[in-house]
């Protein structure tokens, strides 16, 4: 007797479930440089395809002196919107993919795992193309620092060049707490004896940093031409949400009784907004596509530079 996906399936479970274990596997999520908010999860829920989110500015302006004589000058103040995009994406397998030869007794975790492991990739990549187009932006220079142009060691990252780096954030940049980098970069800096490994002391798994920080390592981060990309990040830069809207259908089941075939249908609606720039882009569909949040044009930056955790270093391996 063959395993069907319905046999074990059941959508009201497995989605929860799927969106948590995706979470857990997701070194960003765990870095804390992508956070999770129930706020974030009732506007990603919202029947829309952008939701706005006005925020106050900083007061600003100088203190008055005191005096019998004349009155105080009363400021005032502003405010701004930020706007972030809904994303909607589906996925769907096979049974023959997911459900043939399970050992153990818990095929769903089984399937879960597989399922929620795609997604965190997902994750990661839809986050890739988001910083891609965001720093494409001409309102995002003033969080960029690139050395590549420079001529030999000058172009290289080091601890020194490291250290301008996070610079750009002037008093801010304690805030700085994790690091995504393209393995070659973590291959050289691990070369130069200066990436550390650390044990938690609450006995999680080993996690490296450099400089401190914690360090993530994927390929998608952009690599050309020598040219090496690598971001810098505080907690919370960007904010998630994992929406659920009236009607939506998370997980479903589906057999093609003639054909012989199980499948399983996954589908997502979130927010992955680094905050603090605003999405005012027109997507072709109803839901960006990676390319499109990969174009600088539909991205500009609403809060001041110092309050944007995120810096993008540009940089070589080696002197030229």
């Amino acid at each position: 007797m063959t395993t069907k996906i319905a046999d074990v399936i059941v959508p009201e479970v497995f989605n929860p479930y799927v969106v948590q274990r995706t979470m857990e596997l997701s070194a960003l999520v765990q870095s804390g440089i992508i956070e999770n908010t129930a706020e974030f999860d009732r506007l990603a829920s919202q029947a829309a395809k952008t939701v706005n989110m006005p925020f106050w500015n900083d007061l600003t302006g100088e203190d008055e002196v005191l005096t019998d004589q004349n009155a105080l000058t009363p400021g005032k103040i502003t405010s701004g919107q930020d706007e972030a995009v809904i994303l909607r994406r589906g996925r769907a397998w096979g049974a023959n993919d997911l459900a043939a030869n399970l050992a153990g007794d818990d095929p769903m975790r089984a399937i879960g795992d597989l399922v929620a492991a795609f997604w965190a990739r997902r994750l990661q990549s839809t986050l890739l193309s988001t910083l891609a187009g965001v720093f494409a932006s001409a309102s995002m220079a003033g969080n960029l620092h690139d050395i590549s142009g420079q001529t030999g060691d000058a172009a290289v990252i080091s601890a020194s060049t490291f250290v301008d780096a996070v610079q750009k954030l002037g008093d801010a940049k304690e805030a700085l707490s994790g690091i995504l980098m393209h393995s070659a970069t973590e291959a050289k800096l691990a070369k130069d004896n200066l990436i550390q490994t650390v044990r938690p002391a609450d006995g999680s798994p080993e996690v490296r940093t450099y400089m401190g920080k914690r360090v993530i390592v994927d390929d998608g981060c952009p690599a050309a031409d020598g040219v090496y990309t690598t971001y810098i990040f505080g907690p919370g830069a960007i904010a998630l949400g994992n929406g659920n809207p009236v009607g939506f259908v998370a997980t479903e089941t589906a057999r093609d009784s003639l054909a012989g075939e199980d499948y399983l249908i996954n589908r997502k609606t979130l927010i992955l907004h680094p905050r603090g720039v605003r999405w005012v882009g027109t997507a072709a569909g109803v839901s960006p596509t990676n390319t499109e949040l990969a174009t600088g044009t539909n991205w500009n930056r609403v809060y001041e530079n110092k309050a944007i955790r995120i810096v993008a270093f540009k940089h070589k391996l080696a002197a030229a």
